[in-house]
């Protein structure tokens, strides 16, 4: 298999379609070939081979540039502006109410970096990955001579000033730091020393980019979950030169990602054609073509495609397996040239593998075996939503 990748690799002109056809049934880790894989099939290095390595020092150029921008920039002003008093005086202050105010930017970004800081600091907590050190820290970020404000300030600074204030029923008002109240939220993954950086600290810096250069939909809960295994994967690459950028690498692959199926984040579409209403629904419909006693069965207990379907294709099945698995999965998504519509089969098959369980289950049953979903084989699934895919 892994000669069969070389292959069609090592052409000047990459083969799309045998390329794919190969990915579907899963890409060896050996050599770096998932990262490489991934990275053609989400658009992101062309087929040609030649235009390679100019590409990729054009965007992580462009992405050093963005983070100047987004992350350097601001915290230099909010350093420079915070060392004087005078700056109560200059047109831009803290209290401006102007919209346009860098401050209120700077405070609107606050709240997006708190939720992305939150939910960045919870992923994939069985695995001490993302809790390492990675061994290409930012050193645009970390250069000590910086006098800028990082994320990782931003985040500690914001956070105490949002003590929580709780009154209790005699009026007496107690304020509790949020450090306290909840040890387990914002004590899970430490911060390391001044000149490391963990692996989640990155992931948290993909998000906050993203989120910026999308004002549209800026970071909705979730998208973490999409670019933690592809930042693993790229983070994991045994080839040095390649693993290095992983950072850049994985932000444009996620902004590619994002663009084909951002449309699930985004509630106001939620009941057009590209939303995500639509496509459990489609979960649905096969069903009922594939499996129409089991359609029968979960219509007739109301169990809704919402309750769990929701959750299997927005976060692309990334919550219901272990890491690993998740990975295979996605070969075979990436490798989708209907670019997700065998999400859908998965989804099937995922309901016809445990059908006698859902026949027989009351309504609370049968909800916890979707919510908790039994089966970890993910050769079985993805095996038998290639028999569903064929018998169409």
């Amino acid at each position: 298999r892994i000669a069969d990748f070389q292959e069609v690799l090592g052409e000047p002109t990459v083969a799309l379609a045998k390329l794919r056809e190969l990915c579907f049934s899963g890409i060896p880790f050996d050599g770096g070939l998932r990262c490489l894989c991934w990275k053609i099939l989400l658009n992101y290095l062309p087929l040609e081979k030649a235009l390679w390595s100019a590409l990729l020092k054009k965007q992580r150029d462009l992405y050093s540039q963005f983070l100047k921008e987004m992350i350097i920039q601001p915290g230099i002003a909010k350093a420079n502006l915070g060392v004087s008093r005078e700056d109560v005086t200059l047109e831009d202050h803290p209290l401006n109410p102007n919209p346009d105010s860098r401050w209120n930017t700077y405070f609107k970004d606050n709240e997006v970096l708190l939720q992305i800081d939150k939910d960045v600091r919870r992923l994939y907590p069985d695995m001490a990955f993302f809790q390492r050190p990675t061994d290409y820290p930012c050193l645009l970020i970390l250069d000590p001579q910086n006098e800028f404000e990082t994320l990782r300030r931003r985040v500690e600074q914001t956070t105490l000033k949002s003590q929580t204030v709780a009154r209790n029923r005699s009026g007496v008002t107690n304020v509790s730091s949020p450090l306290k109240t909840t040890p387990s939220s914002l004590s899970e993954y430490e911060v390391l020393p001044n000149g490391c950086e963990a692996h989640w600290e990155v992931v948290e810096r993909i998000l906050f980019i993203y989120a910026k250069l999308n004002p549209g939909i800026a970071y909705v809960q979730g998208m973490n979950e999409i670019v933690g295994p592809l930042y693993y994967t790229f983070a994991t690459d045994p080839n040095s030169e390649w693993k290095e950028h992983a950072e850049a690498d994985t932000f444009f692959c996620f902004t590619n990602l994002m663009a084909e199926i951002r449309d699930n984040f985004i509630k106001s579409l939620d009941d057009s054609q590209c939303g995500i209403t639509y496509k459990m629904e489609k979960v649905y419909s096969t069903l009922k073509e594939k499996d129409v006693e089991l359609y029968l069965k979960l219509q007739e207990q109301n169990i809704k495609p919402q309750f769990f379907a929701f959750r299997w294709l927005t976060l692309l099945l990334s919550q219901e397996f272990l890491l690993p698995d998740v990975i295979r999965i996605w070969d075979s998504l990436f490798a989708d040239d209907k670019r997700f519509d065998f999400l859908l089969l998965v989804c099937c098959a995922m309901l016809t593998l445990i059908r006698d369980q859902l026949l027989e289950g009351d309504f609370t049953l049968n909800m916890r075996l979707l919510q908790d979903y039994p089966i970890s084989d993910v050769h079985l699934i993805l095996k038998k939503a290639k028999e569903l895919q064929d018998s169409k």
